[in-house]
């Protein structure tokens, strides 16, 4: 009876075409209460007899195409683990690409690469620089605060607006002499559009030791710069305030694109502004537990995603902070 069945639609057809109150059986034990109680009797039990022979085929023919249907269905489904798929390979983000750049140099010159936390006290972020609640330099920087008990509190802590915080750890944990740039993520409460963002990547560089003078700050600054551009390129330094150094200057390199000769990059002046730099303030070096007496250096700070867009001649930072892997994949 079972032997045709193939599937578990034409069992369940046959189920209804036996079982079921419009089937013949079904017919039958409707029919019954006419029949004499003999009869009742004799044909009841027949039924049941038949019902629960042909209830237990059912199942055992259902359990046995179910299975067959599973293993059929496990056939089609495998996985072959060891079949091999082409892998996309990923690139690094242009950022990086300078960034590792920028420590590759700077290490053959004997800097250490330093690290330190994106949230900061103020007291590292701020007064530890020269640059106290009332003065005036704060005003100049947009700035994250994560708490904020009292315009004096040394427990403030702030999103750090430069990686400055590093240099005066550093100082504090080793004394001098020491050398070191921090590469790292900074925060201001910017304006978001083409040319600014409220995040970015920073370098700051510092050196402190015996008869450190000006002279070897413009020379580390070339060095980095003919290395990074592989061309030589000259510096020029124009007086700057920062209240970290005194004296302080603005630094600007030749445009490596004109070769210094006027073109749209460097609005026709032959030079790029670069960053900031001096010789580290005397209270800088005091806050620090270091005798200004006895040890000078230099600082400088400059914008990694800035120079990144340089380089590769991005004219937008907010393609550095999208997700957009056709313009990632470039780099």
């Amino acid at each position: 009876m079972f032997a045709s069945i193939e599937n578990i639609d034409q069992l369940n057809d046959f189920e209804v075409q036996f079982l079921s109150k419009k089937s013949e059986i079904g017919q039958i034990s409707k029919n019954l209460k006419t029949c004499s109680p003999e009869e009742k009797r004799e044909i009841g039990q027949a039924l049941a007899s038949f019902r629960d022979e042909f209830t237990e085929a059912f199942a055992k023919k259902k359990a046995l195409l179910e299975t067959e249907m599973l293993n059929k269905r496990l056939l089609e489904e495998t996985i072959d683990v060891t079949q091999q798929f082409p892998l996309e390979k990923g690139t690094l983000h242009p950022i990086s690409h300078v960034q590792r750049e920028v420590e590759r140099i700077f290490t053959s010159m004997g800097f250490e690469i330093a690290d330190g936390p994106e949230i900061e006290s103020e007291w590292h972020n701020f007064d530890a620089l020269n640059i106290p609640a009332s003065h005036p330099a704060r005003d100049m920087q947009d700035t994250f605060w994560i708490s904020k008990k009292s315009d004096t509190s040394h427990e403030n802590f702030v999103l750090r607006t430069q990686t400055s915080d590093v240099q005066i750890r550093k100082m504090k944990e080793h004394g001098a002499p020491i050398r070191l740039i921090a590469p790292g993520r900074v925060f201001r409460n910017e304006d978001v559009d083409a040319t600014h963002d409220a995040v970015f990547y920073q370098v700051e560089g510092l050196l402190i030791d015996t008869n450190i003078s000006l002279a070897h700050l413009k020379g580390t600054i070339e060095t980095m710069l003919s290395q990074l551009f592989a061309r030589e390129t000259t510096v020029r330094l124009r007086p700057g305030y920062f209240p970290f150094v005194e004296p302080g200057f603005e630094v600007d390199f030749s445009c490596a694109l004109c070769g210094g000769q006027g073109c749209k990059t460097c609005k026709n002046s032959g030079w790029i502004e670069f960053m900031g730099a001096g010789m580290v303030h005397p209270n800088v070096l005091r806050n620090c537990d270091i005798d200004p007496t006895k040890f000078s250096g230099f600082a400088f700070g400059f914008g990694l995603t800035r120079l990144a867009m340089m380089k590769y001649g991005i004219d937008d930072i907010r393609l550095l902070s999208s997700q957009k892997i056709e313009f990632l994949s470039q780099f």
